[in-house]
């Protein structure tokens, strides 16, 4: 899930640079929204095995 999160993030970029505005605020979206999910995940994963 980080690796599309990155992929989402890199597609901002280049297109952020080459100047379509609306793809790369839609790819920064993207990119923040899965971030946030592979974190929640991750979160749950560490609470998860300490309390086991």
């Amino acid at each position: 899930m980080l690796y599309y999160a990155l992929v989402f993030l890199i597609i901002a970029l280049i297109a952020g640079v080459l100047g379509f505005g609306g793809i790369a605020g839609a790819s920064a979206g993207i990119a923040k929204i899965i971030f946030y999910i592979f974190l929640v995940l991750l979160l749950l994963s560490v609470l998860s095995h300490l309390f086991r």
